[in-house]
This record gives structure tokens, C-alpha cells and sequence, in this order.
């Protein structure tokens, strides 16, 4: 017999957005369990973590902009917060974001944005290109035009999910360092969870929040379960040497031939190359095509990057939702909350969902700015029964929650 553990909740998944759940939610005075078992790992261990409010601006995407200025007003307070907490620092950089147009049909695109955010209420400068290599210096002579956002800042993905998991355990949140391979339901409520080791989990009320695995828990009922997705993206990292630097001293973005490129520059001269966005499905293959292509946007934006040190190449699985938003707050069955689904936004959306989800776990009312990204949004009114052939995440690709 395996033994039964009880927490008040039960978090499923210990990527940067189960482990600041966990967190707050600990530090409101709650018990806490996490289940992952690498707690730190997933979709941080690629992400860029550009907190882009403004350069990422989609048309149709105003509601998900106040959610996304509402986290990022809270990075500040956030990053210093946990340094407190932990003493460690996640490299929050308020270093600002240019975003560059390298020929006429992008400079068109970037025009056009520029006027949305404007009419959006935001913050952004238009520059010539003259402008922009004055800024950045290493941009290619070919740059037509530009856009500085000064409120676009970056962290260090991987370097928050270590801290935040110190927070963790610092706040006395408990780590059960397996898979969840299924939900428990007693009385048409979620009661905790099945671990892969076959430890059962008692909880209050449970979280799932495993990244782009979050649709392939077993034991949840289909009404219930999130419509999350895998996106893959490939990213590289380079090295400046020291006697190079600075080389950029800001986020630096483009579109180049209708794909997207960034680069971001790290205090500790790494330099982040990413990312492409792939539909295919569990795939986190890094290859040949994908990283020449990062590399020859790259080089056009900037060509001196050919020179660098390659050091490393990752595919990781974004969590993708129908309208690429989060899924917040209570599912169908009740008992069962999402933090999932926040796609490219996930590292900017940390600190919110941290306190959306810690008051939603301490009072049972989802805040007023999270309302509009509730699960319902997705769900019929009726939850039907648990499916009988589950897949479990114990089967699923590592390291993406």
C-alpha cells in the first residue's frame, strides 16, 4: 500500500506558473503540495522571457494587453520580492525593447502596429533607421526604420523558476517529485491525484497547471479537460565574449520574411536567438532547418552574430490555447482550477496568475481581471463522466510543463 497525503492544495505541474501559484497561495497561509518531478524544468528552461507587452500586440488581442500591463507593472515588486525571499536574483533587466523593419513591407507592418499602439493607449517611439543603429550600433546598414518601447523589459527564465522554487520550499511547500498520471473525483469533485509511483495525493482543491500537457491528465472528465495544445519553438543561445561587449544593450526584434526573430542580451553576455513557432504537435526535435533559419534572420538583422560562440540549441512546447490566451481560474468540475494555456505569455504572466490564482484559491472568487480568461470560456455546462482511456503525462515528453 502506498501512503495518503493530505495538502489544502494540489499542484499539478512545477513550471514557472505551478511554482508561483504554489508559492503564493503558501504564503497566504494555505498547504501546499506541487507534483512534477523536476520541479523548475518545462517551457522556461527555452523561453526567451521578453516581457513584451507592447512589441507583442496582436489585432484581437486587447483584453489579453490589460492582463499582460497588469503583470508587467508587477515585475519590479515581483523579481525584488522574491531576491528577498531567496536571495537570488532572476536578471530582471529594464532594459527596454527596439523592434526594426529591414525592408519596406516590414516597415509597413511595423507602421501599422506602431498605430495600434497608439490607439491602444501605449508607449512606443517611432525611430529611423538611422535612429535605430545609433541606439544599437551592430544592426545591419540596412535597417529602414523602428519602434523603442522602453516599457519592455526581460528576466531570465531560468534563473526565476530556481528561484521561485526555493521560494517554494522556503515557504514550505511540499515537492512530490513524480508524474501525476491521474485526477481523483470523489462525488463529482476533484480530490487530489494518482501519482505515477502510485502515491495518492489528498487535496482541498487542485491546480492543474502542467504546461502544454495540461489536456493529457488522466481521470478528468472531458468537460473539464483544458484545450492546450503543443507550439514548438526552437531557440539558440550564443556567447559575447568579453573583449565584444556590449553587443546589444537591448531586446532587439524583427520580421524577417514574414518570420519572427529576436534577440536578447543578458547581463552575463549570453545572447538568446529564437524562436520559431511550429505545429507539430509533441515534436522537440532541434534541427538542421530550424536553427539555419534562426541564424540567417539573425544575421541579417545583425550580422556581426556569425562571429559568436554557439553554445547551445533547444526545442521546447509552448502551451497553446484557441485564442492564445490563459485559462484561469475554476474548471467545470469542481474543485479543479486551471493556470494553464498562456502560450508565448507565460513568463510575462507569472506574477499575475500568482496572485490571481493565490486569491482564487483563499477566498473562491477569481479576480475581476482575470474574469474574462476564466476556463467557462471553453466549457459546456455539463461535465460528462472521466474518460476511460486516459493518456498519462507519465508517457509524455519531459520537461515541458
Amino acid at each position: 500500500m502506498h501512503p495518503r497525503t493530505g495538502s489544502d492544495v494540489l499542484v499539478i505541474g512545477g513550471g514557472i506558473i505551478g511554482l508561483v501559484t504554489a508559492w503564493r497561495a503558501a504564503q497566504r497561509g494555505l498547504r501546499v503540495a506541487v507534483a512534477d518531478p523536476e520541479p523548475g524544468g518545462g517551457a522556461a528552461r527555452v523561453a526567451a522571457g521578453m516581457l513584451a507587452a507592447v512589441t507583442e500586440l496582436h489585432y484581437g488581442e486587447q483584453t489579453l494587453l490589460g492582463l499582460n500591463l497588469s503583470s508587467a507593472r508587477r515585475y519590479p515588486d515581483f523579481a525584488a520580492g522574491l531576491r528577498e525571499a531567496t536571495g537570488l536574483d532572476v536578471g530582471y533587466r529594464a532594459c527596454g525593447t527596439l523592434a526594426v523593419a529591414l525592408d519596406a513591407d516590414d516597415r509597413a507592418h511595423l507602421r501599422e502596429l506602431h498605430a495600434l499602439q497608439q490607439r491602444s493607449g501605449l508607449d512606443s517611439q517611432w525611430l529611423t533607421g538611422r535612429e535605430c543603429r545609433r541606439l544599437e550600433p551592430m544592426l545591419a546598414p540596412g535597417v529602414r526604420g523602428g519602434l523603442r518601447v522602453d516599457g519592455d523589459h526581460q528576466v531570465d527564465p531560468r534563473r526565476l523558476a530556481a528561484a521561485l522554487v526555493t521560494a517554494c520550499e522556503r515557504a514550505g511547500v511540499v515537492f512530490r517529485r513524480a508524474w501525476a498520471d491521474r485526477l481523483s473525483v470523489v462525488r463529482d469533485r476533484a480530490a487530489g491525484a494518482v501519482l505515477a509511483d502510485g502515491t495518492a495525493l489528498h487535496a482541498d482543491q487542485v491546480v492543474l497547471a502542467a504546461g502544454s500537457l495540461s489536456g493529457r491528465l488522466g481521470g478528468v472528465p472531458d468537460g473539464a479537460l483544458p484545450p492546450v495544445r503543443p507550439v514548438k519553438g526552437q531557440v539558440l543561445r550564443l556567447t559575447v565574449p568579453r573583449l565584444r561587449a556590449p553587443f546589444l544593450s537591448r531586446t532587439v526584434r524583427a520580421v524577417v520574411r514574414g518570420s519572427h526573430v529576436y534577440l536578447v542580451p543578458r547581463e552575463n553576455g549570453e545572447l538568446v536567438v529564437g524562436a520559431t513557432s511550429e505545429e507539430l504537435g509533441w515534436d522537440t526535435t532541434v534541427t538542421a532547418g530550424g536553427v539555419y533559419e534562426l541564424l540567417r534572420d539573425a544575421h541579417e538583422l545583425v550580422p556581426g552574430i556569425t562571429e559568436l560562440p554557439l553554445t547551445e540549441t533547444r526545442a521546447g512546447l509552448r502551451p497553446g490555447s484557441p485564442d492564445n490566451a490563459p485559462l484561469l481560474g475554476p474548471s467545470a468540475l469542481p474543485g479543479l482550477h486551471l493556470a494553464t494555456g498562456h502560450y508565448r505569455n507565460g513568463v510575462l504572466l507569472t506574477p499575475v496568475t500568482g496572485d490571481v490564482m493565490a486569491e482564487l484559491l483563499v477566498t473562491g472568487e477569481l479576480p475581476e481581471e482575470a474574469r474574462a480568461f476564466s476556463p467557462a470560456r471553453f466549457t459546456s455546462a455539463a461535465v460528462p463522466s472521466p474518460a476511460s482511456s486516459p493518456v498519462s503525462p507519465a508517457s509524455s515528453p519531459a520537461g515541458v510543463s
